[in-house]
């Protein structure tokens, strides 16, 4: 018989972690990011972060952004419109 058998099933991922939507950033927290970003000289990633807490457009939206949306060769575009996607769109599968 097989009844002395013990099953170790493994809990649930995320069992005693804070899970859903996480607060804002404050002010204060986003000029620290600000400066190390900078102090490391980390150009790159400083102006992502700034793009992303300036546009206020959704990560979805930001990774689909392309070099072309915001520059024409050399030129750099003192403007851009990016059109931010409907929540209801990141759903449709075809």
């Amino acid at each position: 018989m097989h009844n002395n058998l013990i099953v170790n099933k493994p809990g649930p991922w995320n069992k005693g972690k804070l899970i859903g939507q996480n607060p804002p950033l404050k002010l204060n927290e986003i000029w620290s990011i600000r400066i190390r970003l900078e102090i490391s000289n980390r150009v790159r990633n400083l102006a992502l972060f700034n793009l992303v807490i300036d546009s206020k457009l959704r990560s979805c939206d930001l990774v689909k952004l392309r070099v072309s949306d915001i520059a024409h060769g050399n030129h750099i575009l003192k403007r851009a419109m990016v059109m931010q996607q409907k929540p209801s769109d990141l759903y449709n599968l075809k």
